[in-house]
């Protein structure tokens, strides 16, 4: 079965082949760790979790990399604020993210390297491009030249003539092309900074990831992703210092971006302050049924964040749980694979909406089945593929009721109530376990 994605580069879903016959690279922009994520993280850290799942089903041999950003201009400032180093606030928030997306079921990728560990390999980096004039020093400053790359804008569809300086652009004396962006900046003497041959400072944002992936998975990769937010000028200015840098090899054959979460009509961002917090949301909420929101919309597709959202994924959790309740201590999880039709909807441009209706299909037919442990074993293997079902019915998130609600139990009751009129004892029986799991008392007369 093919595996199709969408290529923002090309616009257009292709067929991924992996460059490498054994080995598939992908890397996704982590969080800059400055302050608590917000969901808006949290989707985009799914997506590419799932991603990743699929990819390692389909392909074997993942090599998956996801960095943490641990000095920028916004770390600096919270620093400055609290009056500690900017070390220990990319510290504290690294591990707040790391606990917000264990919470949802995110697995740690196969490298996750931080940025203050790769200024030599940035060093070098420059250096190469200053050597082949595709950047130049300025006032302390050096600075990518963006009138000497051809492609720029090819991935966002922009042109250099028509970026107008504006609240997205820096404008600054130093630079040939306001649309020039910096490699490596100054730092002042109370600033965090490393030696360089253009002085104490430290590198540009853009640049810190194309110096970690020439690092870790080579000059060229499989997939680069992101949110839809960073096409702009973030992965733009990727491309055009990689190709600079890198002999005009491409970052990157596919290029994917998962699409923003709004509040009804408005975009969910930090400086409108409507965004959710992860770790405030995951007080109230299972991580697994966060996750299932996040996963009941395409990927590519804006997604409006709600509590009604939410409260319904919950309802869908209770009526998966429901339908392989006891059943599921009788199977090895290692022995159930995902269903076909599961797969093909996954291998289609990642789309979980249709892979979900599949699962929820699955799920309806178990009681009516004469093969429940099959379907049972289909459904977990489809589920736990995207990261759901993670739990048995015998674990303490089960017993504790997490997903468990009054619907629930009177659905479970009156299903009782019809495998007795029927003279269906098993099933009956069955059913009054789980009950009694759930402290329900049954007093049959």
């Amino acid at each position: 079965m093919e595996f199709k994605i969408y290529n923002s580069y090309t616009r257009k879903k292709e067929i991924f082949i992996p460059a490498s016959s054994n080995k598939v690279t992908m890397y996704a922009c982590g969080p800059t760790v400055y302050g608590p994520g917000h969901i808006g993280n949290g989707r985009s850290a799914i997506v590419f979790d799932c991603l990743a799942r699929v990819l390692r089903f389909k392909f074997d041999n993942l090599v998956y990399a996801r960095n943490i950003t641990d000095i920028d201009d916004k770390i600096i400032n919270v620093s400055k604020l609290e009056k500690v180093e900017s070390s220990v606030i990319a510290k504290k928030f690294t591990k707040q993210y790391h606990d917000d997306f264990k919470k949802l079921y995110v697995l740690a990728p196969d490298i996750e390297p931080f940025a203050t560990n790769y200024i030599d390999q940035m060093i070098k980096f420059i250096d190469n491009l200053l050597k082949n004039k595709s950047a130049y020093l300025s006032d302390s400053h050096v600075l990518f030249n963006v009138s000497n790359f051809s492609d720029y804008g090819k991935l966002s569809g922009r042109k250099i003539e028509e970026m107008k300086p504006g609240a997205r652009i820096e404008v600054a004396s130093y630079k040939k092309n306001p649309s020039d962006f910096v490699l490596w900046k100054p730092s002042p003497e109370n600033e965090i900074g490393w030696d360089s041959p253009w002085g104490r400072g430290r590198p540009g944002w853009h640049l810190e990831c194309s110096a970690m992936i020439k690092e870790h998975l080579g000059e060229t990769i499989d997939i680069h992703g992101g949110g839809e937010d960073l096409t702009f000028p973030h992965h733009e200015n990727e491309i055009a210092q990689s190709v600079c840098c890198n002999e005009n090899k491409p970052l990157a054959r596919f290029w994917i971006h998962n699409g923003l979460l709004r509040t009804e009509n408005t975009k969910m961002s930090k400086s409108l302050g409507n965004f959710v917090l992860m770790k405030d949301l995951l007080k109230e909420y299972d991580g697994e049924a966060i996750r299932l929101a996040i996963l009941s919309s395409h990927y590519r597709q804006p997604l409006i964040w709600s509590n009604d959202l939410l409260n319904q994924s919950i309802k869908t959790l209770d009526k998966l749980y429901s339908s392989i309740a006891s059943y599921d201590l009788e199977i090895d999880t290692e022995d159930c694979n995902p269903d076909e039709e599961v797969l093909s909807a996954l291998y289609d441009d990642l789309n979980t909406p249709k892979a979900l209706a599949k699962i929820f299909s699955i799920s309806k037919n178990i009681s009516k089945s004469e093969n429940k442990i099959s379907l049972v074993k289909s459904l977990i293997g489809s589920a736990n593929l995207i990261g759901l079902l993670n739990h048995r019915s015998d674990d303490d998130k089960f017993k504790n009721n997490i997903y468990n609600t009054d619907e629930k139990i009177q659905n479970l009751i009156k299903e009782r109530k019809i495998a007795r009129d029927n003279k269906d004892y098993l099933e009956s029986d069955r059913i009054r376990d789980i009950l009694i799991k759930l402290g329900i008392k049954i007093n049959d007369k």
